[in-house]
């Protein structure tokens, strides 16, 4: 799974513990829900801070290697 693919997987899977829990009639499947949803928000927002380090590492380098070849 690429990067961008990894933080929409992560975004679906908090959605759909968001949904749930709305749907959920009993408490403690809510409360699960609710856990869920927390935990795989906070992964898409890794994913995220990741990507853009990785982008911003990515454009450190390539204006490096132009400077060298000048």
């Amino acid at each position: 799974m690429k990067g961008s693919e990894t933080l929409r997987f992560y975004l679906a899977r908090a959605e759909q513990e968001r949904k749930d829990g709305d749907e959920a009639t009993l408490s403690h499947v809510r409360d699960r829900c609710r856990r869920s949803e927390a935990a795989w928000s906070e992964l898409a927002g890794r994913a995220e801070r990741g990507e853009k380090t990785r982008a911003v590492e990515a454009n450190r380098v390539a204006a490096r290697r132009a400077e060298e070849r000048r």
